[in-house]
């Protein structure tokens, strides 16, 4: 939960002397969760600097260490005025700000296992027992019934029986502690780039950090190659420079912060949802004019590896989509996404929900024939579309934020890839041979 409502669920108040007393600090642009960790950002009034300049950070590392916080110092801002305080403001229940936009799933590989060929039958978390040192069987239970062990990439439950030569994987949601990030010499398409920060075209099939199964490739690795020292927000090692995400299948713009302060500046914006972010989507079905999509996403009961859409709060984090129609193309309908917020799968969960997936989307479900005729040659039609566009119809087209520095509004824009354009004219086509005429 982010925003008022988790600020004024848990909030918290404390105070330090600043090395300058004219300094009175506001608390916070946002706060990084690193394993159970939760560390204070913030910046003074002007926004100039962050504060780790000026005093302490304060560091709590369990949930119940801030709720003992609660309520302290309530009355202290009025006192605030010539005493040389900074106050501190916790939301302990924030979550995902660093990297608002997380397309990805985040899974690491932490243990591989393969078994011999002449292991007998047996539990898997008997057998990882013996394997795994200093676990206990109740705890692998809990992990498998979590999902992060998984039996030839799938999950399992714990009474399935490992056979010979099984491949076993215990995955997490964050990297190994020795995980290090290699420079590889992949080629990037950087539209503008200056002192803070670059703006990264990204295309299609590019991973953006390493992860499970994701190793290189991806874009950090491009960017570990061409600049050597980006910094990282607190929380999120292994992804220098990075402030947001955009899903693997996804094309479009990215924005890399190349200093700390630039980081520091960028990832508030994406916290105070100021940042703007609007995509090109390929829709099935004919939607509705225009509307405004909202719920708690999070992961599905069914399928850990795909998000839902939720009423209950407790399932997910709040969501809102906003869409408006550029062009009806008979069976499908090609749509702007604007973002004002950035939870996983977002905008693929959204459309889902409503009854419109996205065109090609394997995943949504958007991969097969949703509307249209039966006749052999519009599914063959249909076939040579999916064959151009492999991949979900998802484009992040143009990206608005303040430059750290200037202060100046900054604003992108890319056009659609050649594969998104190629299929958007083949369906204009389909569609001017069936106007009567």
């Amino acid at each position: 939960m982010v925003g008022p409502r988790a600020t004024k669920r848990y909030q918290v108040c404390f105070s330090g002397m600043a090395c300058r007393l004219q300094y009175i600090f506001e608390f916070t642009p946002f706060i990084a969760r690193n394993e159970g960790v939760y560390l204070v950002v913030a910046l003074d009034v002007h926004r100039e600097r962050p504060i780790a300049e000026q005093g302490e950070i304060k560091r709590f590392y369990r949930t119940v260490d801030i709720e003992r916080y609660h309520g302290h110092g309530a009355n202290l801002g009025k006192k605030a005025a010539g005493t040389g305080c900074f106050f501190f403001y916790v939301c302990a229940m924030a979550d995902n700000v660093a990297l608002e936009e997380s397309d990805e799933q985040d899974l690491y590989e932490h243990l591989r296992i393969v078994v011999d060929k002449g292991q007998a039958l047996l539990r898997i978390d008997k057998f990882l027992m013996n394997r795994v040192e200093n676990a206990s069987r109740n705890r692998i239970q809990h992990a498998i019934t979590a999902g992060t062990v998984l039996v030839n990439g799938q999950p399992i439950k714990a009474s399935y029986k490992i056979k010979p030569l099984d491949t076993i994987s215990v995955v997490l949601p964050h990297p190994p502690r020795d995980t290090e990030i290699y420079p590889e010499n992949i080629p990037l398409d950087i539209p503008y780039e200056d002192d803070d920060l670059l703006i990264v075209n990204k295309p299609a099939g590019m991973v953006v950090h390493p992860g499970y199964n994701n190793y290189t490739g991806t874009l950090v690795n491009a960017l570990a190659y061409h600049f050597s020292s980006l910094p990282e927000l607190p929380g999120n090692d292994g992804r220098p420079g990075l402030v947001h995400r955009i899903d693997k299948d996804t094309s479009g713009l990215l924005v890399v912060g190349k200093n700390e302060w630039a980081l520091t500046y960028l990832a508030k914006q994406f916290f105070d949802h100021s940042i703007s972010r609007k995509y090109i989507a390929l829709v099935w079905g004919d939607i509705a004019e225009e509307g405004t999509i909202t719920g708690y996403i999070g992961r599905s009961a069914k399928d850990r590896k795909v998000m839902a859409v939720y009423d209950d709060e407790e399932k997910g984090k709040w969501s809102v989509t906003h869409y408006r129609v550029l062009e009806r193309l008979g069976y499908v309908t090609l749509i702007e996404c604007q973002l004002e917020t950035g939870r996983t799968h977002q905008i693929r969960a959204h459309l889902q929900s409503v009854g419109h997936p996205l065109f090609n989307d394997a995943v949504y479900g958007g991969d097969r024939i949703l509307k249209g005729t039966v006749f052999s040659k519009y599914k063959q039609f249909v076939e040579n579309c999916f064959a151009l566009l492999p991949r979900q119809a998802l484009h992040a087209q143009s990206l608005g934020f303040m430059h750290p520095t200037t202060r100046e509004p900054m604003a992108f824009h890319t056009p659609l890839p050649d594969d998104f354009r190629l299929c958007l004219e083949k369906w204009r086509g389909y569609v001017s041979h069936q106007e009567p005429g």
